[in-house]
């Protein structure tokens, strides 16, 4: 749909005015205070960083320490740079003085710009990729717990086992499974989300953990490392770091709520920079401490003891936790669609069991994220916000804003499409 100024902006404010359940309406309260500068760097380092990190190593064991670094610096500040196109193109929505409403969210922003074509676009992508984050959470639980207990638990685990069939990681996901539909049955986020703040400080303590188990085995004995893994895994590993970045859809709220907007540019570039160096930190370290033998999941290079064991089973808190949180933007937006805008008990339920399935499915955690953010965070993260801003600004800009956009909009394709096709062959394909 071409975008035409006058004609979206009269048509689009009444419906704007009065919207429906958007995705991020249960994270935005009305009458909040402004955030600071602090608070917003504080925000933005809630939003982007997650579980993610957490196959950092085993991606810079696959591509090589030395790409690795350049992938993850790359994409953060495409990253950066494509948050501040979706900034730039609200903004000047918001500039026309002929009645157009505020746009609050990524779905909005489709409506304003491309119709209902343009939030269905939006609202599948944000689907696929909250519902895909989840997966990845039950992976990692499911996983983790049958490295911690399997062992002391083998006669017994092994006879019900092979009675039954399922894998131990089955057993935990399925043993989640009743608990999930009781927490994810809360129709409001208000009694979940101070859980957000200790899913955050578990986060940063198990980073701290294997960043001090990582300098120690370093300083002990030096393992054999690449520097470069070779083409066939570029997209592989840009799949990882798209991932590992992903937040774009919190742009909006966090910059609505920053007192002084115009300095959101540089405090998220000062936020993203340092992110960067910590997860760059973080993979390269994982990586030269175990060589090798690094595991998709870090923590599970941890070894035994009782340290090892609470900083992995915080970490399964956690995403549990985490995981109403991270499905509430598919609930508002199913429900929106299917549901008239009510609750629906079923719909949330069956949604749940369908996550669940998925999971039981994918044997490894780092190939799943690399699979999500080639197929959706590149959607997400590159093509939407340079076509918006392509869309919105295609009379003002001169042929170099046009190559950078359309150039953003193609690369995120080929990754999207290439890293896809890589990350499914992985994730099939037989490792000895």
């Amino acid at each position: 749909m071409v975008f035409e100024k006058k004609p979206i902006a009269s048509s689009s404010s009444q419906n704007l005015k009065s919207p429906l359940p958007r995705e991020d309406t249960p994270l935005i309260g009305k009458g909040k205070p402004l955030s600071s500068k602090s608070k917003t760097f504080a925000n933005v380092f809630i939003a982007i960083v997650g579980a993610g990190v957490l196959g950092l190593p085993y991606a810079f064991k696959r591509t090589g320490w030395v790409m690795g670094l350049l992938m993850l610096f790359s994409v953060a500040g495409l990253t950066t740079y494509c948050m501040m196109l979706l900034v730039h193109t609200r903004r000047k929505l918001e500039s026309f003085d002929n009645g157009f409403a505020k746009v609050n969210s990524f779905g909005d922003l489709g409506f304003a710009v491309c119709g209902h074509f343009g939030r269905f676009v939006v609202d599948v992508l944000i689907i696929l990729s909250q519902a895909g984050f989840c997966v990845g959470y039950l992976i990692f639980i499911g996983n983790t717990l049958a490295n911690l207990f399997n062992g002391e638990v083998s006669m017994v685990s092994g006879l019900s086992l092979a009675i039954s069939g399922l894998s131990a990681k089955s057993w935990y996901i399925w043993g989640c499974f009743p608990f999930q539909l009781a927490v994810n049955s809360i129709p409001t986020l208000t009694h979940l989300a101070p859980l957000s703040i200790f899913a955050d400080i578990v986060d940063l303590g198990a980073m701290g953990a294997v960043f001090v188990e990582d300098v120690s085995l370093i300083m002990k004995q030096s393992n054999e490392i690449i520097a470069f893994g070779g083409l066939s895994v570029f997209f592989y590993g840009m799949g990882v770091a798209v991932y590992a970045f992903e937040g774009i859809g919190m742009v909006f709220p966090i910059e609505s709520e920053m007192k002084e907007s115009r300095h959101f540019g540089k405090i998220l570039a000062l936020s993203m920079g340092l992110i960067s160096l910590m997860y760059g930190a973080f993979g390269a370290l994982g990586y030269f401490a175990f060589g090798p033998d690094t595991k998709d999941i870090i923590t599970a290079n941890l070894g035994a003891g009782w340290i090892s064991a609470m900083v992995q089973i915080g970490l399964c808190v956690n995403l549990f936790i985490s995981f109403p949180l991270m499905m509430n933007p598919v609930y508002e937006i199913v429900e929106r669609r299917f549901g008239g805008g009510r609750y629906c008990l079923w719909l949330r339920w069956l949604l749940v069991l369908i996550v669940s399935l998925v999971a039981l499915f994918v044997p490894n955690f780092a190939d799943f994220l690399s699979l999500i953010g080639s197929s959706v965070c590149c959607g997400l993260g590159f093509v939407l916000p340079a076509l918006f801003h392509l869309l919105v600004f295609k009379e003002e800009l001169e042929w170099k804003g046009w190559t950078v956009d359309v150039g953003i909009v193609t690369l995120g394709l080929v990754l999207g499409v290439s890293g896809t096709w890589s990350a499914l062959v992985e994730m099939f394909s037989v490792k000895v």
